[in-house]
């Protein structure tokens, strides 16, 4: 357009007019004509950084394979990086892992409406609100088990877990118990007051035995909504995790075998798995210090 001739002056109208009628600035026109004359892949702006992607995605599959946990994702990776000194950003880690095929396979969710459960299900302070939930494994002698879980909601730290060959509401208390008397120092008549217990609707945390439980440690029965899991979340992500790091890649002969490999697992993963939303710290370090900050606070 800038070549074409005025019908009126007989001389072509100029970029300075083009790009005053069209509200453009100059330089965008210069740049646009130097990258059709020139054409090259885009890159980044700025000063290279000391690792080159070849050198860093080396780096990346070493945090990998000598990571102890399987299918972490680029924000972990990123972290473990950080730990080790290579100081790069999640985003070029992400771009180096997707083309790589190193990211971990994840299920596509569909539409939802809006939420049932809106605000937040993560407390400030640690022993405030705990998740429990239950899920189930085979083993080869004795077939399938019930495994049931409990996490603090506010650092992630898992405070008790059960292995049991029938999931009744009496082996559905167990990781309960373990949690109130490692975290309360006492197991008797309202020595829970103030905690919070979010659990779905299934028989064993719905039935009389389990509620008549919570409200004689004095701790207040939270339910989840129905058919919104992301009520019940912190449970739900920690089954996940424990699926993928135990259940789905080991086998147990009996029920006994599972239930001490599932404790060695909880204390494994309070002391080594790293959480995000703390500053990649584990869940230990996590709930000492959220318990650190309500006792200066009192």
């Amino acid at each position: 357009m800038t070549r074409q001739v005025s019908p009126s002056a007989m001389r072509p109208y100029g970029v300075s007019r083009t790009c005053r009628v069209l509200e453009i600035p100059r330089s965008t026109f210069h740049a646009c004509k130097a990258r059709l004359l020139d054409p090259k892949p885009p890159r980044k702006r700025g000063p290279k950084g000391p690792w080159g992607d070849e050198a860093l995605l080396g780096e990346i599959r070493r945090v990998l394979e000598s990571s102890p946990w399987n299918g972490e994702g680029h924000r972990k990776v990123w972290a473990r990086l950080r730990f080790e000194g290579v100081r790069t950003s999640k985003g070029r880690v992400l771009r180096l892992m997707r083309e790589a095929g190193l990211l971990a396979p994840v299920r596509v969710g569909k539409p939802r409406g809006p939420q049932a459960h809106e605000g937040t299900i993560i407390p400030d302070r640690a022993n405030v609100m705990w998740g429990t939930d239950s899920t189930t494994t085979l083993t080869r002698l004795e077939g399938t088990a019930t495994v049931f879980i409990a996490v603090d909601h506010a650092s992630a730290k898992g405070v008790g877990i059960h292995a049991a060959k029938k999931g009744t509401r009496y082996e559905a208390l167990e990781p309960l118990r373990q949690g109130i008397r490692e975290e309360f120092g006492a197991y008797e008549e309202g020595v829970a007051a103030g905690l919070s217990l979010r659990h779905d609707h299934g028989s064993p945390f719905v039935s009389e035995v389990y509620q008549d439980e919570l409200h004689f440690l004095g701790a207040e029965s939270s339910p989840s909504f129905v058919r919104a899991p992301e009520g019940n979340g912190c449970a739900e992500r920690f089954i996940r995790t424990l699926k993928e790091q135990l259940l789905w890649i080991r086998s147990f002969d009996t029920v006994e075998e599972l239930r001490l490999a599932l404790h060695h697992f909880l204390d494994r993963y309070n002391r080594e798995w790293i959480v995000e939303r703390h500053g990649y710290i584990t869940p230990a370090a996590a709930h000492r210090r959220l318990r650190r900050c309500a006792e200066d606070a009192a």
